[in-house]
């Protein structure tokens, strides 16, 4: 069995999604990139394994475990790279995360713009459906919640509702 087609919108929306990502993608600055790179490499096995055998061999080297010649016997040098080295991918991180924090901001302001005015438009439909219904005396039964329905919410009332309830819960 196969699966349905993907309805044309559906379709047409993921490339508009896939362009306007890879149109993001091509338009970040230097900096983010060499942040994504940086975070993207640091987070990956092979930056593991890379760290593991430099480790190791400066351990066996400075424990006197080989021929060669100890140049760090306290350990003092590999601590002093390992703790500039999590500064910097700290800050790395920090700012890749930023970056992300803008993507998901932007993406939530879009998800709720487009919530509200599908909000509108269903409350639109409600009532047109109702004037319909009139119109052609089709009888249907009293449903308390459908006036509620035919208001347009104000989003700025949910807002301020949300805050409230979440004041009083704190």
């Amino acid at each position: 069995m196969q699966p349905a087609p993907i309805h044309e919108v559906v379709e047409r929306n993921i490339e508009a999604l896939l362009d306007r990502a890879h149109e993001e993608q091509r338009n970040r600055s230097l900096r983010d990139r060499i942040a994504d790179a940086i975070t993207h490499f640091t987070g990956s096995l092979t930056f593991v394994y890379v760290h593991v055998v430099i480790v190791a061999a400066w351990v066996a080297v400075n424990a006197g475990w080989t021929p060669v010649a100890k140049f760090d016997p306290t350990f003092v040098l590999l601590a002093t790279i390992a703790s500039v080295e999590a500064i910097f991918l700290t800050s790395f991180v920090l700012i890749t995360q930023n970056r992300m924090r803008l993507d998901a901001d932007r993406r939530a302001d879009l998800h709720l713009q487009i919530g509200l005015l599908t909000e509108h438009e269903l409350t639109q439909l409600i009532k047109l459906v109702g004037e319909i219904a009139e119109r052609l005396d089709v009888r249907t039964s009293p449903d308390p919640e459908l006036a509620k329905l035919q208001r347009d919410v104000k989003p700025e009332h949910v807002l301020d509702t949300l805050e409230e309830k979440q004041r009083s819960r704190s």
